[in-house]
């Protein structure tokens, strides 16, 4: 179905050297929307890509210029500042977000739109029977424990991009105006009504996923961070439970001082008393540069990200 000025229904696709999976998205993502009999548009933002994802995307605008927009980065500021790039410029009620890897079946977008015609504002999936590698998916089921400890956002599963978000949510991240946040949990916070519904997971149809472990470790520092200053809570914490544990071993190692005299070894004690603190001390210290990191982004105002060229019909 043709677009509108205002469709009913945004997608939102960040890519990022994905060209042996897009004809296989456009041959699976156009068709399902198609028979919705609902207006859509289509964004996908391509990322800085260093393959041949940019003629890919063209192609299809070209082919599908009546529900096809195209935002080409001049550089790659990764998947959530390519989501967000989208997200400012939707025109749809109801924003779905999706994987170009096809690991979140586009067959599952009007599973999501059934949940957002119920009146839920923020829709999330959750994976069934995930085909990630061990070690992935033990990482990720430890980061959710985390985040359910330290913050107030409940999900089962916040790695999911498949997820779906009415237009009013939309418009509150937007106007965070953050430079390093993380999406979901974004719109769970701003979310009135939100619920998740189980999605099937599906093998990488072609190329290797874009996050490494180093990427993954960074995402989880900037959700738990932007959203919850227990880490310096439970820092301080400990910090104050190590100076009454040293002050405590110092009044031992004297009263033994005075009483046995000079021990063979007490300084190698000492040394590690010494060398523990230190590493508490280092521990601190970055987690407070962590923090003092974002506050400084936030307050240099540097652009989050820069446009090089848009493919849209001109309504």
């Amino acid at each position: 179905m043709s677009t509108a000025a205002k469709p009913e229904i945004s997608v939102v696709i960040p890519v990022y050297n994905e060209q042996g999976n897009l004809p296989t998205l456009f041959a699976r993502l156009y068709p399902v929307l198609d028979k919705l009999g609902r207006s859509y548009e289509i964004i996908f933002t391509n990322d800085g890509s260093a393959d041949q994802s940019s003629d890919l995307l063209a192609a299809q605008y070209a082919a599908r210029p009546d529900v096809t927009r195209v935002i080409e980065f001049n550089a790659n500021y990764g998947q959530h500042m390519a989501v967000m790039a989208a997200l400012e410029r939707v025109r749809g009620e109801v924003i779905v977000t999706l994987d170009a890897d096809l690991q979140n079946p586009p067959e599952e977008i009007p599973n999501l739109l059934k949940q957002t015609d119920a009146g839920y504002d923020c829709v999330g999936g959750v994976r069934q029977n995930r085909q990630d590698h061990f070690l992935r998916r033990r990482c990720s089921q430890l980061v959710n424990f985390v985040r359910s400890k330290t913050t107030s956002i409940e999900m089962s599963d916040q790695g999911c991009m498949l997820r779906a978000y009415s237009r009013a949510v939309v418009d509150g991240i937007v106007r965070s105006g953050a430079v390093n946040t993380f999406i979901p949990a974004l719109a769970y916070n701003l979310a009135r009504n939100p619920t998740e519904i189980p999605v099937s997971h599906e093998e990488r149809h072609a190329g290797v996923s874009n996050y490494s472990a180093y990427q993954l470790v960074r995402l989880n520092f900037d959700l738990i961070t932007y959203f919850t200053t227990a880490p310096l809570q439970l820092f301080t914490i400990f910090a104050m439970l190590c100076s009454v544990g040293s002050f405590l071993l110092v009044i031992v190692l004297g009263t033994r001082r005075l009483i046995l005299g000079p021990e063979e070894g007490g300084i190698f004690t000492l040394f590690g008393v010494l060398f523990f603190l230190i590493s508490v001390c280092m521990v601190g210290i970055g987690l407070i540069g962590e923090y003092m990191g974002r506050t400084y982004q936030v307050v240099r105002a540097r652009a989050r990200y820069n446009v090089s060229h848009i493919l849209e019909a001109q309504s």
